[in-house]
């Protein structure tokens, strides 16, 4: 297997917004960022991947983006952007940004000149089409609500934006679009950065034709069989990558919606073509079901091995995973997947990143999550801010599918919200992330969950986190060994084997509350284990004898090594 420094490293994600604010008007920012990245070089991480910080007009929190080459006032400057960048360099740390290209705001100036006649020059870079019989081009639903079309009276046409009607589709077949993300493209890499995060990168290539789409609850076609992984889409990524990235040493990871082991072989081939890696979301889609995300339902264990160890063997040796559990789209894990309750919230964070970060393929630790920080206790709609969270109720709830009750409930428990609440520094005012009023609510439990009381306690989650990624500096294992399921039925135990020059390590992680009785392989026969790292300070006792049987108590974790 080729070994390259992004396969080596772990990254960390950074919302801006929510990260730290240094001028007190409630807003995390740059200067904000680069006060803390000390922070960060005692956490270990190799990678920050920073979240949109471009001018935006803000409808989708800096995903709708007005002009790539500026900052967005709220955040800073450009000076405070390279002076950041330049600080990050200096600590050792590489900055990932992230890259938009599926669509821009409508507020860009390509959308200005594309809406004002049918025959400008920029109309053809995005997707203009006539009605059908006075309605929409076809029946396509946005991802937050609504039609995927937008009518403008002006040119009596309609275009498509499969998010926010403010996030308007480039038209990728027309080669000046994919000639002017180039050049943007090679602009930040010329100013030094070290890689991208490219959103929804799977959408880009439509089927010719935009058939209809299979219809919905909300009544409108899906578009996922006509966008996700397109017709052209490994074209335009494999010219991105001539044009761009084979130039610079980069780090790479494409947003792949409906992304298959296979597809994604493609993205992220050890070819070098394409991208280094992928985000896959088969393990976050596990509690969809039919109501796509607004829901209470849990996922099995069963079902997250399968998934997670399919990915592990399925690119093994082929292509590399992204290994991820958190990040600004998704609720916290610990209160999804773990244990939030205060008696066991320490513990069951160390168990999820033990069983995370022992896998192969490059960690991504997410704002928080090395805190331990869990889901906001909502009580009001007037308490959140995400666009997702709020066209969701108010179609289901008018449309009469789901009640205000359940509905509120839900987005309370799956809301993009809970990961964008402010971090939590210390126990002072607004948990030392501003002197103002935050623009999101504070999670009420920052004066047990902060940054400065767990750096200074050794068992603290952060700690735990520190030694995590210190150790797959120290053991090629972690990052390069092979890996294997072991009781696949177990609802209880997630175990697992990796394998690498005559080594082996042994993960086991207990995803309950109760005390699990486990059963050390035979094929450890004869072996010695070191405890390399566990969330209960389990010593070498009871891990050294193959077939002995040993007790994994609640939301225990342990990897184990056997020479």
């Amino acid at each position: 297997m080729d070994r390259n420094w992004w396969k080596e490293s772990v990254v960390y994600q950074i919302y801006p917004r929510s990260f730290c604010d240094s001028n007190g008007d409630g807003i995390g920012d740059l200067n904000g960022i680069t006060g803390k990245l000390d922070y960060l070089k005692e956490l270990g991480i190799d990678v920050i991947w920073l979240s949109p910080v471009y001018q935006s007009p803000n409808d989708d929190n800096g995903y709708d983006i007005s002009d790539y080459r500026k900052i967005m006032a709220e955040f800073g400057t450009m000076e405070d952007y390279d002076r950041m960048l330049s600080r990050a360099h200096e600590l050792g740390i590489k900055i990932m940004m992230d890259l938009v290209v599926n669509h821009t705001s409508d507020e860009h100036p390509w959308f200005v000149e594309s809406r004002k006649s049918e025959d400008n020059e920029y109309r053809d870079y995005y997707i203009w089409r006539d009605g059908k019989e006075g309605k929409e081009p076809n029946n396509w639903g946005s991802c937050f609500g609504g039609s995927a079309w937008k009518y403008d009276e002006k040119t009596d046409q309609y275009y498509l934006h499969l998010f926010s009607e403010k996030q308007p589709d480039l038209n990728w077949e027309n080669p000046k679009v994919r000639e002017s993300v180039f050049d943007m493209m090679t602009w930040w890499c010329e100013k030094g950065i070290d890689g991208f995060r490219m959103d929804v990168i799977s959408l880009i290539s439509k089927t010719p034709g935009l058939p209809d789409g299979a219809l919905g609850k909300s009544g409108y076609g899906e578009f996922a069989s006509s966008c996700a992984n397109g017709p052209r889409v490994h074209e335009y990524l494999q010219e991105m990558n001539r044009e761009v990235l084979s130039k610079y040493d980069l780090i790479t990871v494409g947003e792949c919606s409906g992304v298959t082991v296979e597809e994604a072989m493609k993205y992220a081939s050890s070819s070098g073509k394409e991208l280094n890696m992928v985000f896959q979301f088969e393990h976050m889609d596990l509690d969809g079901g039919e109501s796509f995300k607004w829901n209470h339902e849990k996922i099995l264990l069963t079902e997250l091995k399968k998934i997670m160890s399919k990915w592990q063997t399925g690119l093994a040796g082929k292509a590399w995973n992204s290994l991820y559990w958190c990040n600004h789209d998704q609720p916290r894990m610990l209160s999804r997947m773990g244990n939030d309750d205060p008696k066991y919230r320490e513990v069951s964070a160390k168990m999820l990143a033990t069983c995370l970060h022992m896998m192969q393929g490059t960690p991504y630790v997410y704002q928080g999550e090395e805190l331990g920080m869990t889901n906001y206790p909502f009580t009001s709609l007037d308490e959140f801010r995400d666009i997702e969270s709020i066209h969701a109720y108010r179609e289901l709830t008018e449309k009469g599918i789901v009640s205000p009750e359940d509905m509120f409930d839900y987005i309370s428990y799956k809301g993009r919200d809970n990961a964008r609440t402010p971090m939590q520094w210390d126990d002072g005012p607004q948990a030392g992330f501003t002197t103002g009023t935050p623009w999101i609510p504070v999670n009420p439990n920052y004066k047990e969950i902060y940054a400065k009381e767990q750096m200074e306690r050794e068992t603290s989650v952060f700690h735990y986190y520190k030694k995590l990624i210190r150790l797959r500096k120290e053991h090629e294992i972690i990052v390069y060994g092979d890996y294997k399921l072991l009781m696949p039925d177990s609802e209880e135990l997630y175990v697992y084997l990796r394998s690498y020059q005559g080594e082996k390590l042994l993960v086991m992680c207990n995803y309950t509350a109760r005390e699990i009785a486990f059963r050390i392989p035979e094929e450890l026969q004869g072996r010695t284990g070191e405890v390399l790292i566990s969330n209960y300070d389990r010593d070498r006792t009871g891990m050294e004898d193959a077939g002995q049987e040993t007790l994994l108590r609640s939301y225990e974790a342990a990897a184990v090594l056997y020479q």
